[in-house]
């Protein structure tokens, strides 16, 4: 077999891996030689953020539980007065995407070192990239210094997840591989733990919404999102994340449902251009159509479908479209414009994904 050349840039990120590690968080606060930590999660989360700060005692600078999607800048700003007023060392974040990507930000604008510990399948702590919202746009950037200098995760916080939001939160990390396997820098590396974090979360998310508390379930899913997280934290991405950075800034729709219901329209719209991934998805998904089989699988995962369930208006998808052909990412076929703007309708609708040349 004669391998192709490429790059990798290994991150140079700690993981803490399994069941109960939280108890191993003083000890990573010390290995980074931090002495007052800033908190930060959720409103929702502001329960796990206030036994992190217990957890640490004197070593607890303040919480901020204001955490929220897309990253507003101007939460970053009051968050990052807190931390400059208490003098903040470190930043640890508990939570999902929010939290972390508030972390992130705060680390940018002061290079505090940060501990994350995520409780959803967002994979965002394994990735040097950063998405900000400022006046209905959202920017993503690459910096090493968002990259978090230790993921720290434990199984047990992820079965409190509720089952709708763990399924989301699921196929918000399979987008990551899948784009991933299609990314002009990909590499051998990358297309293995694309395969193995799509083939963990498509063994485990129906365990899960079976049984919420299926802790080999929730170990699966867990490892299958820092595998996509790892993809997305090395590779670009393509259509499918720029439409969903266009989609979350203009509109302000949940970001893990918004990836579900696109995932299989946006994988329709290229899966023609990349015969080879489009084999890779239809033996892991053990089916010859591995767009029919993708829909089907969210469809029994029983997440939402259409766009206009997220709240997105009709009139906004000519906007949309206008919007993702704007500065496109690398994508392995050409963006077109009214052919954007029809798979957004399609996705808009709930209707069936529908392959195009």
């Amino acid at each position: 077999m004669i391998i192709p050349s490429f790059m990798h840039d290994a991150l140079p990120a700690r993981v803490v891996f399994g069941q109960g590690t939280l108890r191993l968080l003083p000890e990573e606060v010390d290995r980074l030689n931090l002495e007052r930590v800033l908190v930060v999660s959720t409103a929702e989360q502001k329960a796990q953020a206030n036994e992190i700060a217990a957890r640490l005692g004197s070593r607890t600078a303040a919480i901020f539980p204001g955490a929220v999607m897309h990253t507003p800048i101007d939460v970053t700003e009051v968050a990052l007065a807190i931390a400059t007023d208490r003098r903040a060392d470190g930043v640890v974040a508990i939570g999902g995407g929010s939290a972390i990507g508030l972390s992130k930000a705060i680390a940018l604008r002061s290079d505090l070192p940060q501990i994350v510990i995520p409780t959803t399948y967002a994979g965002s702590e394994a990735t040097p990239i950063l998405g900000e919202t400022d006046k209905g746009e959202k920017t993503t950037l690459r910096s090493m210094k968002v990259l978090p200098e230790t993921i720290l995760y434990d199984v047990n916080l992820s079965t409190g997840l509720p089952v709708a939001m763990s399924m989301t939160s699921g196929l918000n990390a399979m987008a990551h591989a899948a784009e991933a396997l299609y990314s002009p820098d990909r590499n051998p590396l990358v297309d293995l733990m694309a395969e193995a974090g799509l083939a963990a979360l498509i063994s485990a998310l129906p365990r899960i919404h079976a049984q919420s508390d299926d802790i080999e379930g929730r170990s699966a899913a867990l490892y299958g999102a820092w595998m996509c997280g790892s993809c997305l934290g090395s590779v670009g991405m393509a259509l499918h994340h720029k439409i969903c950075h266009t989609l979350g800034g203009a509109f302000g729709l949940p970001h893990a449902e918004m990836h579900a219901v696109m995932l299989p329209h946006s994988l329709a719209y290229n899966l023609a251009a990349v015969p080879d991934v489009r084999g890779k998805l239809s033996r892991l998904f053990k089916h010859v159509d591995a767009i029919k089989a993708l829909e089907n699988f969210t469809r029994g995962l029983g997440v939402p479908r259409a766009l206009r369930d997220l709240g997105m208006p009709e009139e906004g998808i000519e906007q949309a479209a206008d919007l993702a052909v704007k500065k496109p990412y690398p994508n392995p076929r050409p963006i077109e414009r009214d052919a954007v703007r029809d798979m957004l309708a399609r996705a808009w609708a709930g209707e069936f994904p529908q392959m195009t040349a």
